[in-house]
């Protein structure tokens, strides 16, 4: 598409692209406006093919693009639904699609990459997390801590995306006289952090969603180094806001990317955000391990709390439970 903030987009209908067929993965993510943009890019002679899955969350912009193409019947499509013999040893595809039917997930003894942590009290339940990514899973797994994301529905609460980003930060990346750290735009940035662009930044050739990590603070300059994909990436400090802390990231977030494993919470303080489509795309794209907290099945539910549960799990499933990965 060639974007350029000066230019916009640089293929449109009087410069297409040369091509005679487009494949376009993650197609749920798509809102109203790029789909405008892309399809006017496309020869009238040439194949779109979209892939995505529907049931995930659907594009932070306006519209929901993909489902309204497959709900409209004038576009050919096809659904994968077979689960194969190898896929069938992992939990995290089988409790996939349990979640898409609106059903618990299961976590039979035998279950190497898909389990439940239950913690009645969220702090207890943060303190759980941060233990789990310095020291269980790695220990268990052999993975690294950096190997491991943190996924939280809500930015709020104590198991909300800031709360866990100063706990991990303080427990992965404490600080030390050999490290500088600078608090910049509310948020405290120190010299081995996690990070990740928040906007895009085409002259950095940084991206929204794109992971770093800090390696340098320059308190004569007032600059920033970070390390984006193996190469360096200058910040200023008054640019300090495009950048977020990225032990704990929202389910929003990290859709469309990848992790060896990750982390969970589920509480009904998020009952906000917790659709069953949002459980649904944390899960989905994960690799290996898969863990969580929740509240223990005698939680009183109020009217919001059971709210959230149908959500997750469909009307006909109001026990009491709030699922977890």
């Amino acid at each position: 598409m060639e974007y350029s903030p000066q230019e916009g987009f640089k293929r449109n209908a009087q410069n297409p692209l040369e091509i005679d067929l487009l494949v376009v993965d993650e197609a749920s993510m798509i809102d109203l406006l790029l789909m405008n943009h892309l399809l006017k890019a496309v020869p009238v002679d040439a194949h779109l093919l979209l892939v995505g899955d529907v049931d995930q969350l659907p594009s932070v912009g306006a519209g929901d693009v993909l489902r309204d193409i497959i709900a409209s019947e004038r576009a050919a499509v096809i659904r994968l639904e077979a689960i194969f013999r190898q896929a069938l040893q992992s939990h995290i595809i089988t409790n996939s699609h349990r979640i898409n039917r609106g059903q618990m997930p299961i976590t039979p003894p035998e279950a190497t990459d898909f389990f439940f942590f239950v913690k009645e009290d969220p702090d207890e339940a943060a303190e759980l997390i941060v233990d789990l990514v310095a020291a269980r899973i790695p220990n268990k797994f052999g993975l690294k801590p950096a190997d491991i994301q943190v996924l939280s529905p809500m930015y709020r609460s104590s198991t909300g995306v800031t709360a866990l980003n100063a706990k991990l930060q303080e427990r992965l990346n404490p600080p030390s006289p050999k490290k500088e750290e600078r608090k910049l735009a509310g948020t405290l940035f120190r010299v081995g952090d996690r990070v990740m662009q928040a906007r895009n930044n085409y002259d950095k050739d940084a991206y929204n969603g794109d992971l770093g990590y800090i390696t340098g603070i320059d308190l004569e300059n007032q600059t920033l180094a970070v390390r984006i994909d193996d190469r360096p990436v200058e910040y200023e400090w008054s640019e300090a806001d495009e950048l977020a802390l990225a032990y704990t990231v929202s389910v929003h977030k990290a859709q469309g990317s990848e992790y060896p494993a990750i982390v969970l919470p589920l509480f009904t303080q998020h009952y906000l955000m917790l659709q069953r489509n949002l459980l649904y795309t944390a899960v989905t794209p994960r690799q290996a391990v898969g863990r969580a907290g929740r509240n223990p099945p005698g939680f009183s539910h109020g009217r919001e709390e059971q709210q959230a549960e149908r959500a997750l799990l469909g009307p006909e499933r109001t026990s009491g439970h709030v699922a977890g990965t």
